[in-house]
């Protein structure tokens, strides 16, 4: 019996040791560096399919740090390839490395999603726990009363609120009935021979109209949703022609610095609707990232500089990596940074920026790619816009948005090592 009993113990012993490897296999080691740049909080992937085939709810991420295995937050976008995504938390330093696993097991470690998209009365809005975000409008929002009904339009941003809570945006305002917040219709294009404005809803030669989600997304890392657009040319008689689609996807991150700032995404991909190319003409704006600001932001209340040391007195015109807006409101000063990608067409891109001579000294900001020189659209071919935005209390330094582009431009370098 005491045989029996010491063979027992060993076999559990035994059992339990291969359970603990089975649940704490080691798929892939995982180094990010830093290199010369400071990082803050940067999202980071890679893609799964080039590791292994495991299904998605067996995987565990640790972070090494010494003695220590902490288990960080991650989540998998499916699609062409499955892509794995996890924020390097806090700060690394330039020169350093961080060190993860991508473990197998059994136990699946669940992380509560942060970023809620909640659906309602024809708008997803993004919020963190009781704190919103963005409200993307999907439903067509119609101008105030007596107002050409020609004005009404679906797919836009608004409100865009800071961590204080104040509203940023503006839609409907009386000098520019067809500004909608955060849009990026094109002005001046040609489309079969003729001359198609998207942005000026007046002239009813175009417009931009929401289609459908492709897709609504929830989870610790990052929320958001791919939302379909087109681009539609208005005929006599009432026809219509889809000219360009476009696909929005919005991707918004935990807040920062306690709560004080948030960063999203904005990534448009366009391709062409039918074999008919459309040509994006050279205009002053249209197009790319187009921001009409609260009305609290006055030449008085506000203030513009971009990477280049512009203002409200000479941005306009100019190129820039990025470019900053600060203002007070009822609910305290806030801003938002909108950094361009280095990639996005005739980069670093012109910007259309509202001088202090406009009515009621409001402010009106466009990042247009379009801006110096055209742009041809062809059949079978995607062609990418990426922006990346931090909104905030308060003010931020020059030094804090180089410090943020540099990060979006060269990113962490990222080696994987399959065990």
């Amino acid at each position: 019996m005491k045989k029996l009993s010491a063979y027992i113990i060993l076999f559990t012993v035994v059992f339990s040791g291969l359970m603990m490897t089975t649940q704490a296999q080691t798929i892939a080691r995982i180094v990010v560096d830093a290199g010369k740049y400071k990082r803050d909080h940067t999202p980071v992937s890679i893609s799964l399919d080039d590791i292994t085939a495991v299904a998605d709810s067996l995987f565990t991420l640790v972070e090494i740090k010494g003695t220590q295995r902490i288990n960080v937050p991650f989540q998998i976008e499916a699609g062409y390839q499955r892509r794995l995504w996890w924020i390097l938390s806090g700060t690394s330093a330039p020169n350093t490395q961080r060190i993860f696993e991508l473990q197998q097991g059994d136990a699946h470690w669940n992380f509560k999603s942060t970023i809620e998209a909640i659906d309602q009365e024809g708008t997803i809005r993004l919020q963190e726990g009781s704190q919103p975000i963005l409200q993307y409008n999907y439903a067509m929002v119609y101008p105030p009363a007596g107002i050409d009904s020609a004005y009404k339009r679906s797919g836009f941003i608004h409100p865009l609120w800071a961590p204080n809570g104040a509203v940023l945006t503006n839609i409907h305002p009386k000098d520019h009935w067809h500004h909608v917040g955060i849009w990026n219709p094109w002005t001046h294009t040609e489309f079969e021979g003729k001359q198609v404005d998207f942005w000026n809803l007046k002239e009813k030669q175009g417009t931009v109209r929401f289609t459908g989600f492709l897709s609504k997304t929830q989870g610790p890392v990052w929320g958001g949703f791919k939302a379909l657009q087109e681009h539609v040319v208005l005929k006599t008689g009432g026809a219509e022609k889809v000219a360009l689609n476009e696909v929005w996807d919005i991707r918004t991150y935990p807040a920062l610095a306690g709560g004080s700032r948030r960063v999203w995404d904005m990534t448009s991909v366009y391709s062409c609707a039918g074999q008919s190319p459309l040509l994006l003409l050279q205009y002053r704006y249209g197009g790319g990232f187009g921001f009409r600001a609260t009305p609290e932001w006055t030449t008085a209340t506000s203030q513009v500089l971009t990477s280049e040391g512009r203002t409200r007195k000479d941005a306009d015109s100019t190129r820039a990596r990025w470019i900053k807006v600060t203002g007070e409101t009822s609910k305290g000063c806030a801003g938002m940074l909108v950094l361009s990608y280095p990639s996005n067409y005739d980069s670093p891109e012109p910007v259309r920026v509202w001088g202090e001579n406009m009515e009621r000294g409001e402010l009106f900001v466009n990042f247009s790619p379009t801006k110096m020189k055209p742009w041809l659209l062809t059949y079978g071919k995607e062609y990418t816009l990426k922006y990346r935005i931090l909104v905030y209390n308060n003010d931020i330094t020059v030094a804090e948005a180089d410090a943020l582009w540099n990060d979006l431009a060269h990113p962490p370098v990222i080696k994987v090592e399959k065990r």
